[in-house]
C-alpha cells in the first residue's frame, strides 16, 4: 500500500484544520449556505435527507487493517454504527453531526486517509480492479499508475472547478473489472505488437441520465506519457464542456456532440504543448510508486492441498462458497475471498462496526494485513491461504459475511435510495430487499448461475442500473415510488446499455416481474447458457410478454 510522506500528512492535517475554522464560521453564522457549500463538499460532506452524509476516500479500494479498524472506530463513535460501501470502492457514514465532522477528519488522518475530492466537480476516486495485484489474468499491476494518477489529480489548481465530476477507472488485467467503458476516462492496459506495455484510452463513458459507453480515442498511449495525455484530455475538457446545464456538462456530452475524431484531434493538438514535458513518467517515477504495491512474502505452498480438497469433497455448503466466494490468485496455495455483503434483510453494501473489526482481524490472522473494497459493494480479503479457508468461512458465517452469492442474481449493486439520498426518486433497499428475498433459495440462485443486478434510485444512476443484466430505476410518478425495468446490459470488456422493457412497476409488483423474467430464462436458456447471453440470444419480446401478460 502507498504510505505516507511527511508532506501528505502536512496537506492533509493543514486540510482539517482549514476545515474545522470553516465549519466554526458556519455554524456562528459567519458563512451563509451557499458559501459553505462549495467548502463542504471538497472535504466529502453532503446534506442528506435525514442527516449529513461523510464520504470518505478509499484510495482505488485499498485498505489496511488498521485503517478499517480505525473506520469501524469512527460508525461507533460518530455514527450509527455502520457505514456504507460505495460503487467507487469508497466508504460512507450516513448520519455525523456536521460539528463533529471535522474530529472525524482528524481521525482519519492519524491513519493515512481523508475525504478530500470525494465531492464537488474535480477528479474523484480513481478506481481499479480490486483483485489488483493478485488476479492471475493480469498484464501488468495498475495500483503504481493508480496512485501515480490520485497524486496529480488531488488538489490540482487547473481541475479543481471542472463543468462536471470527473472519473477515471484503470483496468490492468485481460478481463476488465474496472467498468472502464462507463467511465468519464478508462485506461485499459494493453500490450502492442513489439510487445511494449501501454494504455487503450477510452473516453466518454458514463451512466446517468444520458447513458454512454465510452469510445477509443488512442488505441496505444506508452505508459510515460500518462500524465500528459490525462492532462490534454481535461484540458479539452475543462475548455469545451458545457457549464449552461448541470445535465449535459460531463465530457461524455462534449464527445458526442463534437464525435470522437474531432475531440480525439483536439487531445492531440493540446497533447503537442505537453508530450515529452515535465510531467512524463521517468522508469524511476514509475519504480517509486510501484515499491509501495511489492507482493508479500508468500509462502510456497501446494495449490489444492489434500486436507483442502478432502472438506471440499465432504462439505457441500463450503464447497458451494469457494466456488462463488473465492477467486484463482496468482500464487499457488492462496486465494481471494469476497465477504458478501449481501445478505438478504441487510442494506446491499452496508457494514457494521463489528464486521469492520472482525474482518480487519481476519486480514492479519489470515493474510497480510490487507484488504479492498469491491466495485461491487463487498470486501475482500486478496491472499488468503487455501488450508485456511474452512476456519475463515466458519468465522466468516457467525459474523453474516458468508452468503455464498458473489455473481448471483441477490448480490445486488445498490445505492442508499429513498431512504437517504435527497436527490432519489424512490427507495431502493426495500425492493432490493424483497428481491432477495424472492430468491432466498441457494439451490435455485445457483442454477440460476451468473446474473449482475443493478439498482438505482434515481437517473443519476449511482447503483449503475444501466449495466446490469437486470437494472433497476426508481421513478417518481405523481408523487408515487414506481420502478423501470432494464435487461441486456452488461459490464466487463464488451460493455452493453440495457433496454427498457417496457412500463414502470409499483413497488410490491417488482419481484414478480423477476420471476416472470427468471421463468422465461429457465425455459429458454440453452444447457449452461448465462442469463446475458439468453436475453443477447432471444431479445427482449419473450420477456415483455410474459411480465405484462395480464394472465399468466
Amino acid at each position: 500500500m502507498y504510505r505516507y510522506d511527511e508532506i501528505d500528512h502536512r496537506i492533509v492535517r493543514e486540510r482539517v484544520e482549514q476545515f474545522r475554522d470553516q465549519t466554526r464560521r458556519y455554524l456562528a453564522g459567519e458563512l451563509s449556505e451557499d458559501e459553505f457549500r462549495p467548502l463542504r463538499l471538497m472535504n466529502g460532506l453532503y446534506v442528506q435527507r435525514h442527516a449529513p452524509m461523510l464520504r470518505v476516500a478509499i484510495p482505488y479500494g485499498h485498505l489496511s487493517s488498521v485503517q478499517l479498524r480505525k473506520l469501524a472506530g469512527i460508525a461507533r463513535t460518530y455514527d450509527r454504527g455502520y457505514g456504507h460501501l460505495t460503487t467507487r470502492q469508497n466508504i460512507q457514514f450516513n448520519w455525523p453531526e456536521l460539528s463533529r465532522v471535522p474530529d472525524i477528519l482528524a481521525e482519519l488522518a492519524e491513519v493515512e486517509m481523508h475525504a478530500i475530492q470525494t465531492s464537488g466537480n474535480c477528479v474523484r476516486n480513481t478506481t481499479t480492479d480490486a483483485f489488483a495485484g493478485v488476479a492471475a489474468d493480469e498484464l501488468i499491476d495498475p495500483r503504481a499508475y493508480c496512485e501515480i494518477i490520485r497524486q496529480w489529480s488531488t488538489l490540482h489548481p487547473e481541475f479543481a472547478f471542472l463543468p462536471r465530476k470527473f472519473k477515471i477507472a484503470v483496468s490492468g488485467s485481460v478481463q476488465d473489472r474496472a467498468a472502464s467503458q462507463v467511465h468519464d476516462v478508462g485506461l485499459h492496459v494493453v500490450r502492442n505488437e513489439a510487445g511494449e506495455v501501454g494504455f487503450k484510452v477510452i473516453v466518454g463513458g458514463g451512466l446517468g441520465r444520458t447513458p454512454m459507453v465510452g469510445e477509443v480515442v488512442k488505441a496505444f498511449l506508452p505508459t510515460r506519457h500518462l500524465l500528459t495525455y490525462l492532462d490534454a484530455v481535461l484540458r479539452v475538457y475543462n475548455r469545451f464542456g458545457r457549464r449552461d446545464n448541470k445535465y449535459k456538462a460531463r465530457i461524455k456530452i462534449l464527445v458526442k456532440a463534437m464525435t470522437v475524431e474531432a475531440f480525439a484531434a483536439k487531445v492531440e493538438d493540446e497533447w503537442t504543448h505537453l508530450k515529452d514535458g515535465p510531467a512524463t513518467l521517468r522508469d524511476e517515477d514509475v519504480a517509486h510508486y510501484a515499491s509501495f504495491f511489492t507482493a508479500p512474502a508468500y509462502d510456497v505452498l501446494p495449490a489444492n492441498p489434500v486436507e483442502f480438497a478432502a472438506r471440499l469433497a465432504e462439505d457441500a455448503a463450503f464447497s458451494r462458497w469457494v466456488a462463488r466466494n473465492t477467486r484463482e490468485h496468482r500464487q499457488p496455495g492462496y486465494r481471494s475471498v469476497v465477504l458478501s455483503l449481501k445478505k438478504t434483510g441487510v442494506p446491499p453494501g452496508d457494514i457494521t462496526a463489528e464486521q469492520m473489526e472482525a474482518a480487519a482481524d481476519w486480514a492479519d490472522r489470515f493474510g497480510y494485513g490487507e484488504l479492498r473494497v469491491a466495485h461491487e459493494q463487498n470486501l475482500i480479503l486478496p491472499d488468503v491461504r487455501e488450508r485456511d479457508l474452512f476456519e475463515l468461512w466458519q468465522l466468516a458465517k457467525a459474523q453474516g459475511f458468508a452468503t455464498p452469492n458473489i455473481g448471483l442474481l441477490t448480490d445486488i449493486i445498490c445505492c442508499p435510495g429513498g431512504d437517504f439520498c435527497s436527490l432519489a426518486n424512490a427507495r431502493s433497499i426495500p425492493v432490493a430487499e424483497a428481491i432477495q428475498r424472492t430468491f432466498d433459495d441457494l439451490d435455485y440462485l445457483f442454477d440460476l448461475g451468473d446474473i449482475d443486478c443493478n439498482f438505482s434510485g434515481c437517473m443519476n444512476a449511482c447503483g449503475h442500473h444501466h449495466i446490469g443484466n437486470i437494472g433497476i430505476l426508481g421513478v417518481d410518478k405523481n408523487g408515487e415510488e414506481w420502478y423501470q425495468i432494464t435487461l441486456g446490459g452488461s459490464q466487463g470488456s464488451h460493455t452493453t446499455i440495457g433496454k427498457v422493457i417496457g412500463p414502470s412497476f409499483a413497488q410490491a409488483d417488482v419481484p414478480v416481474a423477476f420471476q416472470k423474467i427468471m421463468s422465461v430464462f429457465v425455459e429458454q436458456r440453452l444447457q449452461g447458457e448465462p442469463f446475458i447471453d439468453t436475453v443477447r440470444r432471444i431479445g427482449l419480446d419473450p420477456f415483455k410478454e410474459r411480465v405484462y401478460a395480464k394472465h399468466h
